[in-house]
């Protein structure tokens, strides 16, 4: 079986899984996001693969229903469930870190292989290539500092390295399944949190190639 928890919006909802960081979809239902979520696993495998997983997930069995907001309406995950304050042990974290190395991976891979602009939206909407890469790193900036890693506005390449092998760290030794640092998020939500929005990102500009 996948254990997947659902987030619950006041319009939308997520699925997503509890072992496999990023795969997460939304739906406008229940039943929409787990039919959204089992239609992207294909994709998810590349991802999986690149990590050097084998991706064989089961049937879903949602585990916990976590209450969204205008956040997850909005279309990104927001909530942190109940689940992600297990403990999360040293083999479990390898394989966060793995998956998301390999989600960097492929979307600086799809960066470097798309064109400028990109194909816009139905409504005429939606980031080009570069603005997109930016967005992906500003955000996972800020993320990065709800486990303690912190660094300013990057000027090269240089420094975003640095501070994704920073980040690469901290999520890669055991936990005890409480917020890094306080105030911030537990090691098993950011790994997840980091991994959603750069693969969801990266399916984006795959889609929108023109």
């Amino acid at each position: 079986m996948t254990r997947v928890y659902l987030e619950i919006g006041p319009k939308k909802v997520f699925a997503c899984s509890a072992e496999w960081p990023g795969w997460c979809r939304i739906g406008g239902s229940e039943e929409a996001a787990l039919d959204a979520l089992a239609d992207y696993a294909p994709r998810y495998r590349t991802v999986a693969e690149r990590a050097g997983l084998t991706f064989e997930p089961g049937a879903p069995v949602v585990v916990e229903r976590a209450k969204g907001g205008t956040t997850t309406d909005f279309g990104a995950i927001e909530a942190i469930p109940e689940l992600d304050g297990e403990p999360v042990g040293a083999a479990e974290a390898e394989r966060s870190v793995a998956l998301v190395r390999a989600a960097w991976e492929l979307f600086e891979e799809a960066v470097a292989g798309s064109p400028q602009e990109l194909r816009k939206g139905p409504r005429g909407g939606g980031r080009d290539r570069d603005k997109m890469a930016a967005h992906v790193v500003e955000a996972e900036r800020a993320y990065a500092r709800k486990v303690g890693v912190r660094h300013r506005p990057f000027r090269d390449a240089t420094g975003l390295a640095a501070m994704r092998e920073e980040l690469a760290e901290v999520l890669a030794r055991p936990s005890d399944g409480a917020p890094v640092v306080p105030g911030g998020w537990p090691a098993r939500y950011t790994a997840r949190r980091v991994a959603w929005h750069v693969i969801d990102h990266l399916w984006e500009m795959e889609d929108r190639r023109t």
